[in-house]
Parts: C-alpha cells; structure tokens; sequence
C-alpha cells in the first residue's frame, strides 16, 4: 500500500531514528499540524516499569501551566452545600443517586469527575463503568476531596491526570497547536516534571526510556533526554 500524499508530506524532513531537542521537537510538530482543525499536541513516554506490579505503578495528575486549550466538562457528585459550592465553582454536572443512576445507564456526559469523601460508598458501585475510562476519582490524584471548588477550578483550567499503561506508556495531551512553541514547551516540560516526581519505588533501571510528541493527525518526533534535564 502507497503512503498518502499527505502522510508523505507530514513526514518529509523528520528522520526517524534521530533524536531532536525539545525547543526543535515542539516547533516541527506545530508546523506539521496542519489539519482542518485544532490538532491537539500529544506526549508519550515510554516508562522503565511493568505496572503490573503494585510498587511499579505510576499516575498523577499536572496542572498544565499554558491550560489544556479544550473546555473541560466536570461532574462532581456532592449534596447539600457542597453541591452548591461546586455549582458555584463552574460545575457542568452535580447530584448524587441520580447523578449515579445516570452514569451506570451509560449516560456519561462529562470528561472528568469529583466527589466529596462521603459520596464515595455511592460512587463506588460506579467503578465497572469509570475505571475502565480511567475517570474514577480517587484522593491520590485530588478528585475526592472536602474542597470541590479547588477541585473544579483545577480541572477547568488545565490539570491532567496520568496513568501508566500496561506496557509502561504514559500518555496525555498537553495542548493546542494553535498555542505558540513556549506555551507548548512549559506544558511539555511540566508534564514530564510530574511523571518524574510520581517515579515508583519498584522502578529500576531507566525510568524515562523514550519521549515522543506528535500532534492528532501528525507525525511523531522523538525527543532527546539530554534536552529534558532542566524538567528531571
């Protein structure tokens, strides 16, 4: 089979096997968004961990400091004044049984979710449903929590969660094409900042094995460690 026209052009200029700068990476992989919509620019790291294992297991979550450039629509299952307050905070979703029913329907309208501590024995029966969308709150990364407007503000303005995949990939978006190289570079690097910093204590050998970016439609480019050490 014939590689498309656009494929072709896409991957003109990016050798494979080489391994570019940070600064050199983001900027081919802005000019090669080229689609007919806002491509979003996309990281994945290859892990030296097998998360099969309890103390190999990597997940967080960064607030991206240029945002996410994608309106982020958040349910946050919570009664009385907390509801209120997460109605306050910019809420696309609040409730509690209904709210529950509604998702154990299938009737999944929102991207992330919070709950208050005492919704949990509830939100729990929800675990088939959300886990498998890695949408499940949990404290570790600061979706169950007293604090919902924090929680909600947080989400709306760029934190992404992170988790290890089973063959040690971690991968997110962490931005626009349309966001200039700086933007997309401090996402870039906060992200592996945190992936960094959430190193397990199994973990052995290199952690941080291969980076790549690429944006939706793009190419990928491989990024060279060495030019991540200021984010290590």
């Amino acid at each position: 089979m014939g590689v498309g026209k656009r494929t072709k052009a896409l991957r003109e200029g990016v050798e494979h096997m080489k391994l570019y700068p940070l600064s050199e990476a983001v900027a081919m992989v802005k000019e090669r968004a080229t689609a007919k919509f806002d491509e979003t620019i996309e990281i994945a790291m290859n892990l030296g961990v097998d998360p099969r294992h309890a103390d190999q297991m990597v997940r967080g979550v960064v607030s991206l400091p240029s945002g996410t450039g994608r309106d982020v629509r958040v349910a946050v299952f919570a009664r009385g004044d907390k509801a209120d307050e997460a109605k306050a905070a910019g809420a696309d979703l609040v409730g509690a049984e209904e709210l529950v029913e509604k998702v154990q329907g299938g009737e999944i309208d929102f991207d992330r979710c919070i709950a208050t501590p005492d919704m949990m024995p509830l939100v729990g029966r929800l675990g088939k449903v959300l886990g498998p969308r890695n949408m499940m709150p949990n404290p570790k990364v600061g979706t169950v929590t007293p604090d919902v407007t924090a929680a909600v503000k947080a989400s709306k303005g760029g934190a992404v969660e992170f988790r290890v995949e089973k063959a040690g990939i971690v991968q997110a978006g962490v931005g626009r094409a349309s966001f200039d190289v700086d933007a997309i570079e401090a996402n870039v690097r906060a992200f592996i900042d945190a992936v960094n910093k959430a190193k397990p204590s199994g973990a052995k050998g290199t952690y941080v094995e291969r980076v790549s970016l690429s944006s939706t439609m793009g190419a990928g480019i491989k990024v060279d460690p060495a030019s991540l050490s200021s984010a290590a």
